[in-house]
């Protein structure tokens, strides 16, 4: 019944939208495209069907209503960008299945676990190692963190019916929250973050895979260098030495053995591909050329088969949903919607300190996100016109991307749903939603100083504004 609910809602703003007036200077087909853009939107957001689904339902009443071609509906799928994301979901499952995931982070377990705090800066770093070549932050965190987490745990007796704040609350949060900032600090770290790029290259600025990891690298680094100390004074485990940790993860290295020819053959291939993601501008090589070298490289060495790539549902879907919004963000700005929208924005913004103004904006921004349970959703749904107006402001354009589009990673640590991961790693029970709420907030306000001040500061240093 919920989702009937949900979908008729969807309906209904759809509806309204498309039978009401056009405003001046807007053609009856950008308004039609945009009734069918937010009915998807909304869908996303309160999920009748699975997002890939309202994409493939938007997807559809483009072509039956007759307002985009068939050609012009399904162009989407021709952009690289989509298949940048969609080819790192393929390659990251050889990253998980293979095993190497679990031994970076072993590997860090038993360098830096002595202490608790040790190994909350070994969850952290193993998801900083991760984050460049696996898209979803829900298999970084599902499919590598937590298994070695809940395993640490129960290790020194941390379950969540019994003495969870002894480690396993403290891991818990700190695993949770180091996995929103690497989302911040790669363009292929985070599902969302390329269609970030989309909408900023379709407005005239182009972010590469290399400025977007030069932006984020120093407030990302200082970010996870201050996050678990500040979660251990604010929310201390109850255990503080942990020498148990590092025999644990030497006892899961010496059962691996090893490194096995797959393994060295996916550290040669992501080498490769952030050599090639780094160099590519220069080189007139895109990212996804790139991606699609490495997974054919994979794929011929067997490190993945094809069946594989099958499974690979993650992928499949980002193809499907981000093919079809950037298609219709695509169409609403060559329809001329966009240039209304700002126009209309830059006439009730005049006059504005672009400071304050812009502050606000990032603030409002950052902060909606709890009204939001998807990075991806938001972003869709607030990115451009927030976007627009803080150029209507007179932001520098890429203050503005990149204080937007790093919160847009930043603000899925508010909430226990706001994230792929956050349910996940809520759902093992060591922490209280009341706990998880507070907290959330907390690290949002260390967050946003850290990135707002020393990004600001780092930025102007390499000259981005």
């Amino acid at each position: 019944m919920k989702k009937w609910i949900s979908l008729a809602i969807c309906v209904l703003v759809g509806v309204l939208f498309w039978f009401s007036p056009t405003p001046e200077g807007v053609t009856p087909q950008a308004w039609h495209l945009l009734s069918i853009f937010l009915f998807t939107i909304l869908g996303i957001i309160i999920k009748p069907l699975p997002m890939g689904a309202m994409a493939l339902v938007g997807l559809m009443l483009t072509v039956l209503t007759k307002t985009l071609t068939f050609a012009e509906a399904f162009s989407g799928f021709q952009n690289d960008v989509v298949w940048l994301v969609a080819i790192a979901f393929f390659i990251s499952r050889g990253i998980i299945t293979s095993g190497l995931g679990a031994r970076i982070a072993y590997h860090l377990i038993a360098f830096l676990g002595k202490n608790s705090i040790g190994l909350g800066y070994g969850m952290a770093m193993a998801d900083l190692v991760l984050a460049p070549v696996i898209p979803s932050t829900t298999a970084r965190a599902g499919g590598v963190i937590l298994p070695i987490l809940k395993s640490i745990s129960k290790a020194f007796h941390s379950e969540p019916h019994n003495a969870p704040k002894k480690i396993g609350a403290y891991l818990t949060q700190t695993a949770f929250q180091a996995t929103c900032i690497t989302s911040a600090m790669f363009l292929t770290a985070m599902a969302g973050n390329p269609l970030i790029a989309d909408i900023v290259e379709r407005n005239g600025f182009e972010i590469s895979w290399g400025k977007w990891a030069l932006a984020a690298f120093v407030p990302g680094i200082i970010n996870l260098l201050v996050l678990p100390l500040f979660l251990y004074k604010i929310y201390p485990p109850e255990i503080k030495e942990t020498p148990e940790a590092k025999k644990f993860a030497h006892k899961n290295l010496k059962e691996m053995g090893k490194l096995c020819l797959k393994e060295w053959i996916i550290i040669g291939v992501f080498i490769l591909l952030i050599t090639l993601w780094i160099l590519g501008p220069s080189i007139g090589l895109k990212a996804a050329t790139a991606a699609l070298l490495g997974l054919v490289c994979l794929l011929f060495t067997r490190v993945l088969s094809w069946s594989d790539i099958l499974k690979e549902d993650g992928g499949w879907d980002v193809l499907i949903w981000f093919s079809t919004l950037v298609m219709m963000a695509s169409f609403l700005s060559k329809l001329g919607l966009a240039d209304w929208f700002s126009n209309m924005i830059v006439s009730h913004v005049q006059g504005y300190n672009w400071m304050i103004g812009f502050s606000f904006l990032a603030l409002i921004y950052f902060y909606t996100h709890y009204f939001f349970a998807s990075n991806i959703a938001q972003i869709g749904a607030m990115f451009p016109p927030f976007f627009m107006l803080s150029l209507a402001l007179g932001t520098p354009p890429m203050l503005a991307v990149f204080v937007l589009g790093c919160f847009s990673s930043l603000f899925g640590g508010l909430t226990h749903y706001g994230c792929g991961p956050a349910p996940i790693l809520f759902g093992t029970g060591y922490v209280k939603i009341t706990e998880w709420w507070r907290l959330g907030f907390m690290v949002s306000v260390l967050n946003i100083l850290i990135w707002v001040l020393v990004g600001v500061l780092w930025w102007k240093i390499i000259g981005l504004f």
